[in-house]
């Protein structure tokens, strides 16, 4: 019986973090990146670039497996994606604005007390990407 419990918890675990609401209000918000940092939950980066950069940025990001846009448009200068782990479906959210002659992105998770670099390592990959198309 006590199996059948756990195996419940489990189950109803996995299910909340796949299935969890994910509100506009809490994710899309103002990056504040002043400086480029890595964090334990994420990475922030500030880069140069415009409006056709944050186009071409864009792009990169909606070319990702499991991504997909949360809130906002280049247009609006604001978006925030999430992107899911491929196994366990964990979100991360990550937001860009467009700034005076500048992109600022922050990449977080939602669940847990460390990524293990993962977003560190998306971002650079967006950004190397990004590099090499222009």
């Amino acid at each position: 019986m006590l199996f059948w419990i756990i195996l419940l918890a489990v189950i109803g675990g996995l299910a909340w973090i796949r299935l969890a609401p994910s509100d506009p209000a809490v994710w899309h918000v103002d990056p504040k990146v002043s400086a480029d940092q890595d964090l334990a939950s994420g990475v922030r980066r500030r880069i140069p670039g415009g409006e056709a950069v944050f186009a071409a940025l864009h792009r990169v990001i909606l070319e990702t497996p499991r991504t997909e846009v949360l809130a906002g448009t280049p247009d609006e200068g604001r978006v925030t994606y999430i992107t899911r782990s491929q196994w366990m479906g964990f979100p991360d959210y990550t937001t860009v604005q467009l700034g005076e002659g500048h992109l600022e992105l922050y990449a977080r998770q939602r669940f847990g007390q460390s990524d293990l670099g993962v977003n560190r390592t998306r971002v650079e990959g967006w950004l190397g990407r990004l590099g090499a198309a222009e």
